[in-house]
């Protein structure tokens, strides 16, 4: 299903006043011609929430900057009474600050297990829709939520999609910060991970870029190793289940099996693919 730019653009008219945001990653020349990364978010971001958000839901809340703008628009829903009875699980502290400075009502999976819906971005998606997230370092927290939606909604641009995980962006993997030296070198020889370069994350864990000296630390209190690979990954789900097998991981950023649909902003409009 794809919709026009044109009735995207109308459709978002009167919402592209929200703080910009530092892309990770350069967007193709032809989507910055027409719009700017932060108004493909926004698109994406609003039309997960007008198409798949209804009154008296529980709902997923993701994390980092495209999912910004999907919990700006819940608030608005929730502020002008297009939606009620709404409770929402936040899967990171700004995420969950955002969500409270807008009154969204939140919960937690103690009391709420259940989710009708997540929304939430991702760093790569490949043909299959298995996703590599964990950049904003909310891997884990977004994937334990995210797992017990019963619909799960990926919003991204097209510059995201389908040129295998990988090499578009490292694979990030939150580890416990005991031996974390020994734990990345386990998980190096993995069979799977053959060929990647582990570089822990120093500074913010919110991007996996080097802006300080000591190790990135999560909301958890763990550390991230971002897993570099030259190669496309040859098989994301067996790879999964060795970095969970290993003693020292907590989660892995590979999320496979579990988007129920993509919505794609591109330089002719919103796409949207499912599973």
């Amino acid at each position: 299903m794809r919709l026009s730019l044109a009735s995207c653009l109308v459709a978002s008219a009167a919402a592209f006043s929200s703080p910009a945001f530092v892309p990770r990653t350069a967007v193709r020349t032809a989507l910055s011609m027409a719009l700017s990364q932060d108004e493909l978010k926004q698109m994406v971001g609003y039309k997960a929430v007008d198409d798949y958000v209804e009154s008296g839901m529980v709902v997923g809340l993701g994390t980092g900057s495209t999912a910004y703008f999907a919990v700006e628009r819940l608030g608005e829903k929730l502020k002008s009474g297009e939606l009620k009875d709404i409770l929402a699980v936040p899967t990171s502290i700004r995420t969950k600050e955002q969500a409270e400075e807008l009154g969204i009502p939140l919960v937690t999976l103690d009391t709420h297990s259940k989710l009708d819906v997540a929304i939430d971005g991702a760093d790569d998606v490949d043909d299959d829709l298995c996703l590599t997230k964990g950049g904003g370092g909310a891997l884990f927290r977004e994937k334990i939520v995210e797992v017990c939606a019963e619909k799960f909604i990926v919003i991204v641009d097209e510059s995201k999609i389908g040129k295998g995980l990988g090499p578009g962006f490292p694979i990030p993997v939150e580890i416990v910060p005991f031996c974390h030296e020994h734990t990345m070198r386990t998980i190096a020889d993995l069979p799977s991970c053959e060929g990647c370069k582990p570089v822990l994350r120093l500074g913010s864990s919110s991007n996996n870029q080097i802006d300080g000296d000591e190790p990135a630390v999560t909301d958890n209190g763990n550390y991230i190793v971002d897993l570099h690979f030259e190669n496309p990954i040859k098989d994301a789900t067996k790879m999964g289940e060795e970095l969970k097998n290993t003693v020292g991981v907590v989660e892995h950023g590979l999320f496979c099996g579990m988007t129920t649909a993509v919505i794609i902003a591109g330089s002719d409009g919103v796409s949207v693919k499912e599973a």
